[in-house]
């Protein structure tokens, strides 16, 4: 069995709230709830969930983005949150994302080219010419012709943009990818092509995916593993065939009753 490459053990994230106009009513809120998890390098991890539900604050705290109140997280050996440069380069190296929107994800007036050579400026000590070399082979990895690298993203459809957003962040060569919802702004047609292409990817590159989606057909065709949360807790755990076709929890037997249709003929369940 492969070595853990993700290690989140009892992570909460509370966010204090003031209410009111003279600042009563303080609370604390919580988004994540002692949560614990392990993922395997070479697999593909599924988080599910409504929105709301906690899965996306998670996926932000793994990316070091935004700091757990409690408990720890460990990426490939490096405890967050880094506290030295060294690390934290070498974490961003180590984790990309891939987010939900892919338009938003790109600079409008940047060139595909340089948006995909970006994190190498950042990350490497690359030359120009061996960027334009990697980002040209890149482009070919996600299925889109040379000529795109001069194209800006209104040229391109929303397939085409996920696709320039895969590339710019398998750039720096990471070891993990967090798919954030990456999908669900994309024709179904589309999504079928694009998950196909995550799946070839993650076995030529040797990929780790943290996969995030409400999405239980999605999550069924590219994940091995399950976990789901509800109101920021994981409430059930497994393979993907235990969780999604043998749930022992009321609220996930809910969530693939709630799914009206499914690619890999998932059945419905009854009460």
């Amino acid at each position: 069995m492969s070595a853990s490459i993700i290690r989140i053990e009892g992570v909460s994230k509370r966010y204090r709230t003031v209410g009111g106009h003279f600042g009563g009513g303080r609370a604390e809120v919580h988004e994540v709830k002692d949560v614990s998890l392990e993922i395997r390098a070479g697999q593909a991890f599924g988080l599910v969930g409504e929105s709301g539900s906690g899965k996306s604050t998670l996926a932000r705290m793994v990316m070091g983005l935004e700091t757990a109140t409690s408990g720890h997280i460990e990426v490939d050996g490096i405890r967050l949150p880094v506290h030295n440069r060294g690390d934290a380069m070498v974490l961003r190296k180590t984790i990309q994302i891939v987010f939900q929107d892919p338009y938003a994800a790109l600079d409008p007036m940047m060139k595909i080219g340089a948006s995909i050579e970006e994190p190498l400026v950042n990350l490497t000590v690359m030359e120009a010419a061996g960027r334009r070399v990697m980002a040209l082979s890149l482009l070919h990895d996600v299925g889109l012709p040379e000529r795109v690298y001069d194209a800006y993203p209104f040229q391109l459809s929303g397939g085409e943009r996920q696709r320039v957003c895969i590339a710019r962040a398998l750039a720096p060569r990471p070891r993990i990818v967090v798919c954030d919802e990456p999908v669900s702004s994309l024709d179904k047609s589309i999504q079928k092509q694009v998950i196909d292409l995550l799946e070839s990817l993650r076995r030529k590159h040797g990929l780790t995916y943290f996969f995030i989606s409400h999405d239980l057909a999605v999550i069924n065709r590219l994940c091995d593993e399950v976990a789901v949360m509800y109101r920021g807790s994981v409430i059930e755990q497994g393979a993907r065939d235990q969780v999604l076709f043998r749930p022992r929890q009321d609220y996930t037997r809910r969530l693939v009753d709630a799914a009206r249709y499914f690619q890999e003929g998932i059945p419905r369940l009854s009460a």
